[in-house]
Formats: C-alpha cells, structure tokens, sequence
C-alpha cells in the first residue's frame, strides 16, 4: 500500500521532505499559504542574504583606496561617488527569490508532488483539513503528516509594525529609498545582519542591543570584533539598552527605551525574535506537545509525541536554518517511509552571520567550552598575519580552532573573515568526520590563501597538544 504523506508548509523543510517521500514511493501532498520555498526563500534568507551581497560591493567599494584605486581625474574617492539605488536593488531583491520559488514549484511537479494552495488543519493524526485559496475544503486522509509551518516575526504591543516606518524583517524589501536614519532593534543574527547591510549601503544605522555586546548567543570574540568594526566604521551601537516602544512621530520614529530616553530616526526594523505558527492547526488536539513558546517538540529523528506526526524546520526552536529544516524534514521522510537514517547531529551543522566580516561557526558550542564544559586544546589566529588577508587589505577577524586536548580530535573552530562561510566547511568535514589536528595539518592548503590559517592552526594545536595545553593560547 502506498504510504500517504501531507506536509504543511513548504519551505525547506516542506518541499525537501516531499522530494524525498516521492523517492521512497510515498504519495506526497504539500500544503503551502504562501509562496513555495516559504519565509526562507520569500522574505527571509534568499531576500536577505541577495541585499547584504549588495552591501558587500559597497564594503568592497568602500576599501579600494587602501588598495590603490581611484577614479582617473578624480581627486574625491571612489565610495563618495557611488550611489546605491534601494528600489533598484529591492526589486531585484524580490525577483530573484520569485524565481527561486518558480523553480522549486518546477521540480516538485516534475518529483509528482501535489502542491495546493492554501492552509491545513489536522484532524486527527490520520487526516488534514485543507481549507484552499479559493475557500474550499478537502479532507486529506494521511498516513503520516509533517508540520513545517515556520514561524512569523515577533511584535511588541507598544511598536506595532506599520510597513511604512516601523518594520519588520518582512517588510524592508517594501522600501525604495535608503532611510535617512536607521534604527534597528534587536542585535541577535536578524539585527545584525540587517544593521551592517544598511549600514555598507551607506545609511545612518543605530542598533539598540539589551546586551553587553552584539550577537548574544555567538562566540564572544567573534561578537567583540563584530562590534568593534561596527562602531569602527561609524555605527552607533547602543548596549545595555532595551527598547519598550516605537511611534511613528511625524516623517520618523521614535524609540522609547526603557529607561525613558528615546532614540529618533527615519525608520524603525523591529529584530525581536519569532512566533511559531503552531495556534489553531490543530496540533494539541491530535496529541502533540508544544513547549511554553509554542515550539513543537521532537525527537533527533523528527518524531513528535503524536504518531504518524513530524515536525521541521523553524516551528521546532531546534536550530532557526534553512539547512537544518531540510535535515529535518529528509529525516522525517527516511524514517516514517522506513529508510535507513542517522539522528540528527547539531554538532555538524555549520552556521554563518552574514555581517561585514561574516561570523562561522561549527562543532561544540561556544557557550560550553567558554564555560569549562569541555577541556579543549585551542588557538586563535589573527586574520592580520594571513598574507592574502594582507594582500586584500583585510584586519578585522581571526580563525579559532579547538580539538580534544589528548587525542587532537577537531571538536569545533569559528571564523571572523570575509566568505567565512564558504571557509568553514573543511572545519565542518573535519568535525563531521572526527578528524584528528596531525591530519588536519597535513592536508595541502593553497598559498597565499585565508584557508591556510585553518591548516596553521591546526599545525600549531598538534605543537601544543604535545604539551597537553589547553585554553585560548595566541600564536608566539
């Protein structure tokens, strides 16, 4: 008999789990409100990650002149002279990630997936109530159901979001023209990334952050750099400081902290967190557990606490990634269609802070071996000592690496580098693999290369792990 699947929501989660039960000979139905790819390819990363490469020209732009260009004739530098056109660049913005979601539609069509339009309901573990775009209803019966609803940006009841002056990461790609002042609140991942995007693209940014330092969560020296550039450069970065509410006040904004100062500028983004889209979908009916923030609780294979029930993505607080959603809902589909699986590993999975430089990371958390949770071997490089650093004019960042102190197996590492994302996959393989620092090092890197400061750090953890030294040591 052929297993019969319903999924709600298509995003990555969504639509890589539908794949993947088509392959296995499931009957596969994806339920999708929206736009197929969801937030991640809509409105969040794919949006987010096209204007911060923009923003990247601009950082690059604005760096030429160390490097020795200038315009012929010109004795004004080159950044003063470039001009960012925001309508332009959002609209591209939005096209691509259009596409993007045409081309997933594509595939799951040509994969056989049924795809409808509109929003499900269980009813039951055995059966989803589709209600459509068009305000029709349909009773799908399921043998097994995946819940990848995804999440929505949080509000506070004193700055609703307006889409014109206070906004949400969902709106800003609604804008045609640079704010004048740009304050920001909230300096977690979705703060930050957006604050040094508008901040490149040459806007007056202030980032209100409750914390000591930006990116809360992250690898404290990571953070500490990130800052410092911030602020380098001109940001005002605003620590220990929480907002209580936002007002439209004339052709601007008002923030209201909560010590009574307030904050004015142009526009307000509002980068509070996120709700899961877990009310009223029928989910505590059929038996699944939510926690107080309303997450749905799994297991490492996806399973939650109601049979036949799954959940991905970010409606599960795991780990808010688009690649980790499609882990999930991969995993989802092996293990109820009865392929071979592995549990999910959080230790492998790799993540970026798309910022100015960008922030990897993978392995142990941070948080644990600042804390004394594991005993670590590690090293931190300075991104100033790696020639092609030297060669594109690049200071700001480092490459830390740690291993366990005896055996020198490679338990994590963070780079602070342009492309860190693209750097720390080979510290990904080495700790997806367990791969010990001596071998590490005897891997070839190019020369002059930013990777060849993963491979000296390596080389120099085997030097120290000799001595069976551990804590932060900097290079002699």
């Amino acid at each position: 008999m052929t297993a019969r699947v319903v999924i709600l929501g298509g995003g990555p989660g969504g639509y890589e789990a539908a794949l993947v039960g088509v392959q296995l000979g499931g009957e596969v139905v994806v339920i999708e409100r929206g736009g197929l790819g969801g937030a991640a390819v809509l409105t969040d990363c794919v949006p987010s990650k096209t204007l911060i490469a923009t923003a990247e020209v601009m950082t690059t732009i604005k760096g030429a002149e160390q490097l020795g260009i200038r315009l012929a004739g010109e004795t004004a530098s080159l950044a003063t002279r470039v001009r960012v056109d925001l309508g332009a660049v959002n609209r591209r913005v939005m096209d691509l990630a259009e596409r993007q979601s045409d081309d997933i539609a594509v595939k799951l069509e040509e994969a056989g997936v049924r795809v409808i339009r509109g929003s499900g309901r269980l009813d039951g573990t055995e059966a989803v109530i589709v209600t459509t775009a068009d305000g029709e209803q349909e009773r799908l019966a399921a043998d097994i159901i995946l819940v990848a609803t995804g999440t929505t940006p949080r509000e506070l009841d004193t700055a609703r979001c307006d889409g014109r002056r206070i906004l949400n990461w969902k709106q800003v790609y609604d804008l045609t023209e640079l704010p004048e002042r740009l304050i920001v609140v909230g300096s977690g991942v979705t703060g930050a990334e957006f604050a040094s995007a508008y901040h490149s693209l040459g806007v007056d940014v202030v980032l209100v952050s409750s914390r000591d330092q930006v990116l809360p969560g992250q690898d404290s020296d990571a953070a500490q750099v990130l800052q410092d550039v911030f602020e380098s450069r001109g940001m005002t970065v605003m620590s220990r400081s929480r907002a209580a509410a936002a007002r439209v006040e004339g052709d601007g904004v008002v923030v209201t902290l909560d010590d009574g100062r307030e904050v004015r500028g142009s526009h307000c983004l509002m980068a509070v967190g996120a709700i899961p889209n877990t009310a009223d979908i029928g989910l505590e009916d059929a038996g699944v557990q939510l926690t107080a923030s309303g997450h749905i609780i799994t297991d490492k294979v996806s399973r939650t606490t109601a049979r036949g029930v799954y959940a991905a993505g970010d409606v599960t607080g795991v780990f808010a990634l688009a690649s980790v959603a499609a882990m999930q809902g991969r995993i989802a589909m092996w293990h109820s269609l009865g392929a071979a699986v592995a549990p999910l590993d959080m230790r492998s999975v790799s993540s970026t802070v798309f910022t100015a430089p960008e922030i990897a990371t993978v392995g142990a958390p941070q948080q644990q071996v600042e804390a004394g949770e594991f005993t670590v071997s590690q090293i931190t490089l300075p991104l100033s000592s790696n020639a092609r650093a030297k060669m594109q004019g690049l200071a700001d960042g480092f490459v830390k690496l740690y291993c366990l102190p005896v055996t020198g197996i490679v338990l994590g590492g963070v780079i602070v580098a342009p492309h860190a994302s693209e750097l720390i996959h080979a510290i990904t393989l080495a700790v997806s693999e367990r791969i010990t620092v001596d071998d590490f090092a005897h891997d070839f890197t190019v020369y002059p290369s930013l990777s060849g400061s993963i491979a000296e750090a390596a080389r120099q953890l085997h030097l120290r792990g000799a001595n069976r030294l551990s804590g932060d040591r900097q290079p002699t």
